[in-house]
């Protein structure tokens, strides 16, 4: 029960980060440039990382990024790299950068040297349906608002958030997600991974392009 409160309070926290953006709209080519000079080298200059288990914040939304950022800066997500860089950053700074984010338009991954295992697909389509994944993600896996776009997320940065949140070592507001994949065996979870990174969102922008 603690640990539901204390997740709920983060996340009104960060919603009220969210709520008192007055300035950052006009600064959006600073944050642009900052983004370019902090963010760019390891998540993409079009916000689609080529590092491994570096998240792609291509097409990702604003609120789900800000809280994100809340997260590393108040030391509840871990991550060296991610917490030095959120620990400098005031109030609007994580306003501005979270901005900047949800500007970026989505870009699926490029194109596999493989086409994908329609077997495979089939039973990660499947296992999105039964566990809720597209109750919450949506049918198209592109979130909204506090749900992450996942579609085309990376494989791995897939599978490592899967299971931070099954062994309960990745943090969440809510409890929706540890409690969506408790019950989940492990190479479903791989199964689900691959289903949705290789999940091609129609009008997204190839990448490179």
């Amino acid at each position: 029960m603690r640990t539901e409160r204390s997740a709920a309070a983060l996340f009104l926290a960060a919603l009220a980060l969210v709520g008192v953006a007055p300035a950052v709209a006009q600064d959006k080519g600073g944050y642009a440039q900052r983004y370019a000079a902090v963010c760019a080298a390891c998540h993409g200059a079009n916000g689609r990382s080529d590092m491994p288990g570096t998240p792609v914040l291509a097409g990702q939304h604003s609120f789900y990024a800000i809280t994100q950022l809340f997260l590393f800066r108040e030391g509840r997500r871990s991550n060296e790299a991610m917490s030095a860089v959120a620990k400098t950053m005031k109030d609007d700074d994580l306003r501005g950068f979270s901005e900047y984010i949800g500007t970026l338009p989505p870009v699926p991954a490029p194109s596999p040297a493989t086409p994908p295992d329609p077997a495979r697909m089939s039973r990660g389509q499947q296992l999105a349906q039964q566990h809720k994944c597209l109750f919450c993600h949506g049918n198209d896996l592109s979130g909204g608002q506090q749900v992450p776009r996942i579609g085309g997320q990376r494989e791995d940065y897939l599978q490592m958030t899967l299971q931070g949140f099954k062994t309960g070592k990745r943090p969440g507001y809510t409890m929706a997600m540890t409690e969506a994949v408790s019950q989940i065996p492990p190479e479903d979870l791989d199964t689900l991974a691959y289903f949705v990174a290789r999940f091609a969102e129609a009008g997204a922008k190839p990448a490179g392009k």
